[in-house]
């Protein structure tokens, strides 16, 4: 009589602490665990997006001081191009003076093209002779207004003896007075005693002149200065309304005859381009979005995880249930896989028999392997093997009616070829929707003869004096292919002491590799390992590479003892 055993369906206690676990949790403490990451993301956010602006800002506005000094240095080579057009007109009015020994006449006659009133346009409001020995006494020749500089002596041989000893123009300025100006004097090299040639330009009386707007520097605020300082009572000429230029600004003091000017500049558009300087903005706004987007997608997350959480644990009651159900599921199983096997297998003098089965790692399913040894008439032995393809009962009832089936056909002593011919008589592939394959091997003990029928199954081991050889077989169809199929045996002496072994093919396949090669390294490791039978099929079992973990393998083996 079969006892049933009761089965306890009750989460076991590691389920009930998980449980315990995922409730035992205070909301608060949930709560804030919710909160700090998002805003954690919103505060990185922020200080990366102010990072980047301020990063942005600062290359923006380096590139605009890099290109304002490209502008300034551009318009002071404008502002000093001035200069040789003054110094060609004065020196070749000292060289004309020097030449015709100061006939004014000839002075005059040169010299009235270049002198005219401010608004006339002529390059100078003044022109006169100076001699250089004598600057105290004043000019010896004056054409338009009279200069300014006849005032001041002193300033006069300060003046000309710098252009003299330099070689160069002059430059002196008059921007106290009204209207404010600058004087320029020359003296003709290597002239002892010569002429020097002195002029005066008027400036702007508010000291203000606006660009065309056709000019290159049109879109420029600029200053220029007399001198390397930027003081207000040295400013020559500018267009800004007030003081300090706005920022950025760039100055750059370039020389002017023997003195300098000092030409400040900034620029009321942005001279990158539109682009840069509106990035930091763009940046701002737009890290700004991002991070207020990644901080909500960040509580939404967290909500989420949290509820995910509380579902694992739930879930994990729940898998630990299934865990155990599962095993005693795969225990049943295996339980019922074994019972279709035989528990025993048959003793006959001279002869050995032994199996091994393992079932697949993966499932519960059963499946449809087995193998079957039946003791025919004491003297000799039929050994089979079989695979039904799929898994599950359906499987499992195949192999069941084919096991039982050919243990009936065995009992009418039939031979393999007529056994595997009943059965596809018996079973079809439309029937059941599964097909077997089967090999089938007569065994005479005394008469030392191997007669095997197969039908689409893998070829047997033959193992003798340390090595092995398969069994050549005609595969016939599997068994549910076609009714009414038929199969040819093939018989074969056994050596002494030989080992016949048949297998499924769970035991040789790999994934990704030929069959060929699992054959060849199941008759290597057989045939080199001289243990007793039982040892050696375990061995094969569990030290060969196998293929899937979902499929099962089943070999027997007979061994002749003498």
């Amino acid at each position: 009589m079969s006892s049933v055993q009761s089965v306890d369906r009750s989460p076991g206690p590691a389920a009930e602490e998980v449980a315990a676990g995922a409730e035992g949790v205070a909301p608060e403490r949930r709560s804030r665990a919710a909160l700090w990451l998002p805003v954690a993301t919103l505060i990185i956010g922020l200080a990366l997006t102010v990072t980047l602006s301020l990063v942005s800002q600062s290359q923006y506005t380096n590139s605009e001081k890099r290109l304002l000094a490209l502008r300034v240095r551009d318009a002071s080579l404008l502002v000093t191009a001035a200069l040789p057009s003054v110094q060609t007109s004065l020196a070749s009015v000292a060289e004309l003076a020097d030449a015709t020994n100061g006939n004014l006449s000839r002075v005059d006659q040169f010299a009235s093209a270049l002198v005219g009133a401010p608004a006339s346009g002529k390059q100078f409001v003044s022109l006169s002779l100076w001699k250089s020995a004598d600057p105290a006494a004043g000019p010896v020749a004056v054409l338009g207004q009279t200069p300014r500089l006849a005032s001041a002596p002193a300033r006069a041989a300060a003046l000309f003896a710098s252009a003299m000893h330099r070689n160069t123009v002059g430059v002196t300025s008059f921007l106290t007075s009204q209207p404010p100006g600058l004087g320029y004097a020359y003296s003709a090299p290597r002239v002892p005693g010569g002429y020097v040639a002195y002029a005066e330009t008027a400036l702007p009386a508010n000291r203000r002149s606006k660009l065309q707007t056709s000019n290159a520097f049109a879109n420029l605020d600029y200053a220029i200065y007399f001198g390397a300082s930027q003081r207000p009572q040295d400013l020559l000429v500018t267009n800004l309304s007030h003081f300090p230029a706005p920022s950025p600004s760039h100055a750059e003091t370039v020389p002017f005859g023997d003195g300098a000017l000092t030409l400040l500049m900034s620029s009321r558009v942005s001279l990158a381009g539109s682009l840069p300087h509106d990035l930091p903005w763009l940046i701002g706004i737009i890290g700004v979005l991002l991070s207020v987007a990644a901080a909500l997608l960040t509580w939404r997350l967290t909500e989420r995880r949290r509820s995910a959480e509380e579902l694992a644990g739930r879930l994990e009651v729940t898998a630990s249930e299934n865990r155990r159900l599962y095993g005693e599921q795969r225990s049943i199983a295996q339980t019922l896989q074994h019972a279709m096997l035989p528990d025993v297998l048959p003793e006959i003098p001279g002869m050995l028999a032994s199996a091994r089965y393992e079932a697949g790692e993966q499932g519960v399913d059963i499946g449809g392997d087995w193998y079957d040894v039946i003791d025919l008439d004491g003297r000799r032995l039929l050994l089979v093997v079989g695979d039904v393809s799929g898994r599950g009962l359906k499987a499992a009832s195949t192999m069941a009616s084919l096991r039982y089936a050919i243990r009936a056909y065995a009992a009418e002593s039939d031979p393999p070829d007529r056994i595997l011919t009943k059965l596809s008589h018996l079973f079809s592939i439309s029937d059941t929707g599964q097909l077997a394959t089967v090999l089938c091997a007569q065994l005479d003990i005394a008469a030392r003869e191997i007669t095997v029928t197969s039908a689409g199954h893998l070829p047997p081991l033959l193992l003798s004096n340390g090595s092995g050889r398969y069994v050549e077989v005609e595969a016939g169809l599997p068994i549910g292919v076609e009714a009414g199929s038929t199969y040819t045996a093939t018989t074969i002496a056994a050596p002494m002491a030989a080992t016949f072994l048949a297998y499924t093919d769970g035991l040789v396949e790999l994934r990704g590799e030929s069959l060929d090669q699992g054959l060849e390294r199941l008759r290597a490791a057989a045939a080199g390992d001289h243990s007793e039978l039982p040892d050696l099929l375990g061995r094969l079992v569990t030290e060969l590479p196998h293929g899937p973990s979902e499929d099962d393998i089943a070999i027997v083996g007979v061994r002749w003892t003498s």
